[in-house]
């Protein structure tokens, strides 16, 4: 655990960030039995395969989900892989990951065709690879929430944390890279940050140890519904970010692709975008549904989390030209902070798949 006030988090914006910087995963890295929806206490420790085809088969496409927020709009593309796969534009195998780092070895071996990212993951992998992926498609907005704890109402914007110690998820990642933005352009140097793992900050605000938090869907959901009313959602840091109006969207989800697979199958990335794009519109219509299946793929905790945290994760699909206008705008804001959150240079359009 390390605690830094904001001018210490500035002078942090020379140390090099590297893809190292996820976290690796003590999970096993062979695939785990069949996974069929049902409601699961926790979530998976090592990686989900999906059923898979025959023998003699080979699938359209092999996809990796990332479990969490970055995960939650491909459930029903997952479910139409084990239950429906006629409703679907090609044939997948899948697996469920729980780290990033697993999909950034996926892609770069070869194993992952395709794979939803968190966004700073996607531009560091396609300048470590000298551009051996694509961006295919944007997935989620912003999915961070100021919380506050002990049944307190006091913070309810981005200038309520003055003089405050606030812990928060995420170090070396998206989500430090979008707080050190948002104190900084507040004004907020008086800050007092304690990065930490989720689950320990959730501990602390249950129990009251610490006042206000910065946690990711869904475990910010999950702290809230278990906190009964101590613990409340104080600021959605996606609004903070529009509020500020610089022309940018706070994107935290990339659809990438590896290189090689879209220039020899672009037919296929089309239907993969198809059958992804209706995948997000299932989940955010049908959120009972939806989060039964979420939870069933262990994408979150539980249905009543997925429940509550699916209106919280701004799912979207964006492709195109819209989305190198949405997601550009967004790399060079985190240049801005620091070059090493994009891996040291901002992209070039060759990142961006336009079809």
């Amino acid at each position: 655990m390390k605690k830094l006030k904001m001018p210490a988090l500035l002078l942090a914006a020379s140390v090099l960030f590297t893809l190292a910087a996820c976290q690796p995963s003590s999970s096993s890295t062979e695939p785990s039995k069949e996974v069929t929806p049902a409601s699961s206490p926790e979530p998976s420790a090592a990686p989900t395969e999906s059923p898979g085809l025959a023998d003699d088969e080979e699938p359209d496409i092999r996809f990796a989900v990332l479990s969490g927020p970055t995960g939650v709009g491909a459930a029903k593309l997952l479910d139409g892989v084990d239950n429906d796969p006629a409703s679907l534009h090609a044939s997948y195998s899948y697996t469920i990951n729980t780290d990033n780092s697993e999909l950034v070895a996926g892609l770069s071996n070869g194993e992952i065709d395709i794979a939803t990212t968190a966004s700073n993951v996607a531009v560091n992998l396609y300048n470590k690879t000298d551009g051996g992926v694509k961006i295919i498609a944007v997935g989620t907005l912003g999915v961070l929430h100021i919380l506050e704890g002990n049944g307190g109402t006091s913070i309810n914007s981005m200038a309520d944390l003055a003089g405050k110690t606030l812990y928060a998820a995420g170090q070396g990642a998206n989500p430090e890279y979008v707080l050190r933005y948002l104190l900084k352009e507040n004004g907020l140097e008086d800050v007092e940050v304690v990065f930490a793992d989720a689950s320990e900050i959730s501990v602390k605000l249950l129990s009251g140890e610490i006042e206000c938090a910065m946690l990711p869907v869904p475990a910010a959901t999950a702290a809230i519904a278990k906190g009964e009313g101590k613990v409340r959602q104080a600021i959605d840091l996606t609004e903070a970010w529009d509020a500020l109006r610089n022309g940018s969207q706070l994107i935290m989800t990339a659809v990438v692709a590896r290189t090689e697979f879209v220039e020899a199958h672009p037919d296929k990335v089309e239907a993969f975008l198809t059958d992804y794009e209706a995948s997000i519109r299932y989940v955010n219509d049908n959120v009972d549904a939806a989060s039964e299946l979420v939870a069933g793929y262990n994408i979150t905790p539980s249905a009543g989390i997925a429940k509550q945290a699916i209106p919280q994760c701004h799912l979207v699909f964006i492709s195109g030209a819209d989305m190198v206008a949405s997601i550009s705008d967004y790399y060079s804001v985190l240049y801005s902070i620091d070059p090493a959150s994009v891996g040291g240079t901002l992209p070039d359009a060759d990142i961006y798949w336009m079809g």
